[in-house]
């Protein structure tokens, strides 16, 4: 059915002359509200007054600072009133805003309160939620002093800022004094507090211009503060590092509390060298779920907008490679008050039921409180038709008088919130919104919908009445009237052709409808089924009538339900629109390969397209999927029981085999859409709802199509509070320390709150005590302090909220924290079976344990072998160890360890243990807390064994024949030596020599002498350590005696302009051998010269003082007989000398003249002073500057020569190669290598001469003054040159 385009006498509707004050259509309706339709013409329409603008609260550090905004709309316009601390505030508002500015005359602390804004105009009041104003002055610094800091590199330091207090947390930044901001880092950190903390300081770190900057963004200011001077001085316990230690915070634990949406920061600076890494970890679930970040270099966690989620433990961990430490922090998230559902404000008519539902949540849960035109509800006249329940306001029958602002406010400790909404009862003339004279047109046995809509408030009653009015149109059982005013007339007949008439109730007030009902489109004569030879025409018939006055219909012809115009019927076309359907050609596509077959499935059907008929004939049924159900509604609650309505939607000819009916409770974020199914013959649904809920419904139809889409979501229906049905599960202890119980639950879901102010009832009592203790807690857990070590409690949690207490659970048993054990096992006794023992030992009474007991530590110290010497050697190796810098923590720790056994055991075996040693032993018994104390100790001895090999082995050899054997006792002997064996042999190419057997019977013997050896051989050497219980495995070593030394024969010579470096490899097996190398200049009137002495050890000497360009003849003699010689030639121009005897030449007479006479008169005038008593200007500088307290001389002058006797005496010592395996080789440089050597002498009154010595003549001698030695060889010291002085006292 469909409404005709033409109408008769309409008119376009008038336009509005105001603007209508309308909600949005797309926001569903509260029951009972009103919505002004937009085609609906009103005039001069008030409207109560709407707050657009809100103040928030401030700090003001001037008067130009003070700025509470208050800006409202409304009709009237509304006017503003301020009031502060609950007293009026006499001020005046500007060009129709409330907003609330300083004035001069008033000093600014006067403006210090809480200010509140109440827009007034005819219909009510509304008023903004209370702001606090505070007033200060703006910050400044005090006088102060610039202050120093110094600290040992390595060491903590922390900058203090202490910037001025202010109600509003300042932005620090440390500054040098170019303005740019000192570097931040894991070391270097800027804490909460706006201090800056060095986890270690660095030499770099010294400066003098550490300047804090504190920056109060509100007052617009910048403090500088005065710089720091910090200086770090150099420390020798850099290399030894730092355990990490919290600067802050202090303490192992600490607790935050954070508000839902604020944001919150952790924070966890540590000290330590080297600077020790932060690890942020939540103690039950991933970090990454609390949506919390690092920042400052990992020294901060931070929260953006803290959600419940964030809410629990917190660990951080500081570690470096020297250990570790922990602090635990307990995150709280509570919430400011937040709405759950707020109440729209809505227009009503008179004599409706208004329900204002008014929903906020927060930790703790907010109370909610109800005013009327800023007015609370306790101080306004009671009306029975009034009632408050909660957040809920119901006001049955209203009136005009009904029309105000309601303020709902919801309020916990941590701030309220405010929500104005106004009722606005209003009535409004009846007015008919459809257009008049409109035509209507239906097919016989149609549905006719003749459309009535009206509007007013109160809402107006619609009457329809026919031409015929001797029939009531509602006593026919066709004709149906909705509640929206239109008119149903089922199974339309021609004889219901004519005007009706809509008008309204009490009024005169009307419109007409013409309705026409056309003949229906019959099709006579339908395709029929026809044989047709292959290749030939066939022609299908289509015959039918229709109403005249429709216009001429459509005919579509279609072939297995598609256009044939869409289909390939062959070469030649079929005549579309025509009654008669020619087909060409006929092929096999189209029919069977059988000439005489039937078109059965492949016919071609005929549809007949008319403006109110869509297909005709009418045994072709349209069908599709169910429209949404409609007019939902909802029947009164008992005992949370809801029944629910619904009208079906059409079904478009296919019956409706089920509903389903989805409902969604919206209080709760995690709310979700919920299907329930009922059978297509029902229109209704029984549901039980959860108390203090807010529901939704919507309901779709199912036939055999499809599913329809969802009806229109019904209207927020909320649900009563009740008492809790049910209470918390999984009840346990979650103790840890002692004199305290934790008890942990699962918490209840919030949908199961089932009112407001919802709280746990936790009750615990001692087992076999009567009285239980209780109190209320929001969230778990709840700790009870004061309580005995792991005592057994009765324990219970009960759901309770502001109407009462729930279900009571069944108390479950738990424990309080665990202790340490207060006994340790008793009869200790050990039985020893060489490097084993078997500990035995008697259960501690259960009583003790004070926890649930976990097992037993075995403590085991071994004392030192039982002869005592190895215990002493052992301390005097680790003090001469620990005096040389260097730790052997390894070793220590060898001597002590523990053995964990379970609780349930009474024995143990201990392997592992040393021979011929003394051991105690020591038991502890340990739980979930730790360590009860130890046992008294219990010693017992191992057997003696066969001892472990000799620690060490090293060889001296005098001569060419003869090796001396050094070497220390073994460092594990198991029992008392009694002697050593020594087994050697020659080795050779052919074969092994017989074995020689020394057996050395005094212990404390640790070298021996070996004689006639072979100087051509190597040896092998076995020395094995002897105990009463036999004799231990060897140290094994290979060695061969030293030859005498001769000077080097393969030399090579690299030649400079006025030196010659000569290198040599020294030889295998040689001792150390002192030479000189002698060289002559093959120039007029050269002679033999000789360099100092060298070793064959060094092997390079580098021969300087030549002359440039010159032949010189190198040669090393040996004995009596030339070892070695070579000539080279110096690189650079030949130095030519002076033609003729210059000593003959007047110049230089007369210059040595003059330099005699010069000499004479610094004699005459020495020799005058001396005579004086006068000393050297050296000496007076001295004592001048130790006479002077205020320039002491440091020691560090001293440590640096000092430092170069050190290094010249380090570089005199060669070491020469070993000959034995497992030795090392090494070789030191002297410094008559590099030039000349520096030669320090003091005076007799100890003031001190740097000189430079030149080089002389050597001592004679070819062999070196120390002992020979295979492992280490000493060369003789380098020769001593002449003084500065000496060089002076020369004649010429």
């Amino acid at each position: 059915m469909c409404v005709s385009q033409y109408q008769r006498g309409s008119s376009p509707p008038a336009l509005l002359l105001l603007p209508l004050f309308l909600l949005s259509s797309s926001h569903l309706l509260a029951h009972g509200a009103i919505q002004i339709p937009q085609n609906y013409k009103v005039q001069n329409m008030l409207q109560p007054p709407t707050l657009t603008k809100m103040p928030e609260s401030l700090t003001a550090f001037s008067l130009d600072d003070i700025m509470l905004l208050c800006e409202a709309t409304g009709i009237p316009t509304p006017s503003f009133r301020w009031v502060k601390d609950g007293k009026k505030v006499n001020w005046m508002g500007h060009n129709g805003s409330g907003n609330f500015t300083a004035h001069g005359d008033k000093p600014l602390s006067d403006y210090q309160g809480h200010y509140r804004c109440y827009a007034d105009n005819t219909l009510g009041t509304a008023m903004t939620h209370t702001v606090k104003l505070i007033t200060e002055s703006t910050p400044t610094l005090p006088k102060q002093k610039r202050s120093h800091k110094t600290a040992e590199e390595g060491a903590s330091v922390v900058l203090h800022c202490n910037p001025p207090r202010s109600s509003t947390i300042p932005h620090i930044h440390w500054m040098d004094k170019k303005l740019l901001h000192i570097g931040q880092s894991e070391r270097v950190t800027t804490g909460l507090d706006g201090n800056l903390y060095f986890a270690n300081v660095l030499k770099n770190d010294s400066r003098d211009d550490y300047t804090c900057n504190a920056q109060y963004i509100s007052a617009r200011t910048i403090l500088p503060k005065e710089p720091i001077s910090l200086t770090v001085t150099p420390s020798n316990d850099v290399a030894r590092g730092r355990k990490p230690q919290l600067m802050q915070p202090q303490g192992p634990h600490s607790s935050h509390l954070a508000l839902r949406g604020h944001s919150l920061v952790l924070e966890c600076i540590p000290k330590g060298l080297p600077t020790p890494s932060v690890l942020w970890k939540r103690m039950d679930v991933n970090l990454s779920e609390t949506g919390a970040w690092t920042d400052n270099h990992g020294r901060w966690l931070r929260f953006d907008s803290i959600t419940q989620k964030a809410d629990g433990e917190y660990e951080c961990l500081a570690s470096n490679t020297h250990g570790s430490v922990t602090h635990s922090y307990t995150v709280t998230v509570e919430a400011e008050p937040y709405w759950v559902k707020e109440p729209p404000s809505l227009l009503y008519s008179p004599g409706e039921t208004v329900r204002l539902d008014c929903q906020a949540d927060g930790i703790p849960t907010p109370t909610v409180t109800w005013s009327i035109n800023g007015e609370p509800v306790a101080e306004v006249d009671i009306d029975p038709r009034r009632r408050v329940t909660g957040g809920v306001l119901v006001l049955k029958d209203v009136v005009f008088g009904d029309t105000a602002v309601y303020q709902c406010e919801a309020t916990n400790k941590h701030g309220n919130i405010l929500k104005n909404t106004y009722i606005y009862v209003i009535e409004l003339p009846a007015q008919i919104l459809s257009s008049d004279g409109v035509v209507y047109q239906v097919t016989e046995g149609g549905v006719a919908r003749l459309h009535c809509e009206a509007f007013g408030s109160p809402r107006p009653q619609v009457t329809w009445e026919s031409e015929d009015l001797q029939n009531t149109l509602l006593s026919d059982s066709r004709v149906s009237q909705l509640t929206n005013g239109t008119l149903e007339l089922f199974n339309s007949s021609r004889e219901d052709s004519g005007v009706y008439t809509c008008s309204i109730t009490h009024n005169n007030t009307s419109i007409t409808a013409h309705l026409e009902v056309l003949k229906r489109t019959v099709m006579l004569i339908g395709p029929q089924a026809v044989q047709v030879t292959r290749g030939g025409d066939s022609w299908l018939d289509c015959h039918f009538t229709f109403d005249p006055h429709l216009n001429r219909p459509q005919i579509l012809w279609r072939k297995d339900g598609q256009k044939i115009m869409e289909s390939s019927l062959g070469d030649k076309p079929p005549h579309i629109g025509s009654p008669l359907l020619h087909i060409g050609s006929v092929h096999v596509p189209l029919i069977s390969s059988d000439p005489s077959s039937i078109l059965d499935q492949s016919i071609p059907h005929a549809y007949i397209h008319t403006p109110l008929s869509p297909q005709t004939p009418s045994s072709i049924l349209d069908q599709s999927c169910p429209s949404p159900p409609v007019f939902l509604s909802l029947s009164e609650e008992q005992d949370h029981n809801l029944t629910l309505s619904w009208t079906p939607g059409n079904t478009h000819n296919s019956p409706t085999t089920e509903f389903v009916v989805e409902v969604k409770e919206e209080k709760h974020p995690e709310g979700k859409w919920e299907s329930h199914r009922v059978t297509g013959d029902v229109n209704h649904l029984e549901l039980h709802l959860l108390p203090y809920s807010t529901y939704r419904f919507r309901v779709s139809g199912v036939n055999r199509l499809g599913r329809s889409d969802p009806s229109e979501i019904s209207e927020a229906y909320s649900t009563l509070p009740t008492v809790p049905e049910t209470y918390p599960l999984n009840v346990r202890s979650e103790s840890t320390e002692p004199g305290t119980l934790v008890i942990m639950w699962e918490e209840i879901d919030r949908r199961l709150y089932n009112g407001s102010g919802f709280q746990y009832k936790v009750s615990w009592r001692q087992v076999q005590e009567h009285h239980w203790s209780h109190t209320h807690v929001p969230h778990p857990p709840y700790l009870v302090n004061g309580t005995r070590a792991f005592s057994s409690y009765e324990m219970k949690v009960q759901a309770v909220n502001s109407l009462g207490e729930g279900p009571h659970p069944v108390p479950v048993i738990g424990h309080s924290g665990e202790d340490y054990p207060l006994a340790s096992p008793s009869k200790i006794s050990v039985s020893v079976d060489n490097s084993s023992a078997i500990v035995r030992w008697q259960p501690v009474d259960t009583h003790t344990v004070q926890g649930h007991l976990l097992g037993y530590k075995i403590y085991l110290k071994r004392l030192g072998s039982q002869g005592g010497r190895e215990h002493r050697v052992m301390v005097r190796r680790e003090v001469r160890e620990i005096k040389g810098g260097v730790e052997r923590g390894m070793e220590r720790k060898e001597e002590r360890w523990v053995v964990e056994v379970d609780g349930n055991k009474t024995k143990e075996v201990v392997t592992g243990l040393k021979l011929y040693s003394l051991y105690e032993l020591s038991m502890t018994t340990f739980n979930r807390k730790g360590e009860g104390p130890h046992s008294p100790t219990h010693p017992f001895r191992t057997p003696e064994g066969v001892p472990g090999p000799p620690a060490s082995l090293d060889f001296e050899s005098p001569s060419e024949t003869e090796l001396t054997l050094h070497w220390r006792p073994p460092t594990q002997p198991n029992g008392q030596l009694v002697g050593y064996v020594l087994q050697y042999q020659q080795i050779s190419d052919s074969r092994n020599s017989p074995p020689q057997v020394e057996v050395i019977y005094d212990p404390t013997v640790t070298h021996l002498p070996l004689e006639g050896l072979d100087p051509h051989s190597r040896y092998v050497f076995y020395l094995r350590g002897r105990t009463s219980a036999g004799q231990g495995p060897p140290i094994t070593r290979e060695c061969a005696t030293l030859l005498d030394g001769v000077p080097p024969s393969n030399i090579s010579t690299v030649v400079g302009e006025r030196s010659v470096n000569l290198s040599w490899v020294p030889g295998d097996r040689y001792r150390n051998h002192s030479f000189h190398i002698k060289y002559l200049s093959k120039t007029v009137g050269g002679k033999w010269e000789e360099s100092e002495q060298v070793n064959t050890l060094q092997a390079f000497y580098s021969l300087t003082g030549l002359q440039p360009g010159t032949q010189y003849r190198l040669l090393i003699t040996h004995g009596n007989y030339t070892h070695w010689e070579d000539e080279i030639q110096t690189t650079g121009p030949e130095l030519r000398g002076v033609e003729g005897d210059f000593a003959t030449q007047g110049w230089f007479i007369g210059l040595i003249s003059a330099v005699v006479l010069l000499l004479l008169l610094l004699l005459v005038l020495c020799f005058i002073k001396r005579s004086k008593g006068g000393k050297y200007a050296v000496k007076d500088k001295e004592e001048s500057q130790m006479d002077s307290e205020a320039r002491p001389i440091k020691d560090e002058t001293f440590g640096e020569y000092r430092s170069l006797e050190s290094d010249g005496d380090e570089k005199r010592s060669v070491s020469q190669p070993s000959l034995c395996v497992e030795s090392k080789l090494g070789s030191d440089d002297s410094l008559a290598e590099y030039g000349d050597s520096v030669d320090i002498q003091f005076n007799e009154d100890g003031s001190f001469i740097g000189q430079y010595s030149g080089r002389g003549p050597a001592p004679t001698g070819n062999e070196s003054s120390g002992p020979a030695s295979p492992v280490n060889l000493d060369p003789p010291p380098p020769p001593i040159g002449p003084s500065f002085a000496g060089i002076l006292d020369r004649t010429s």
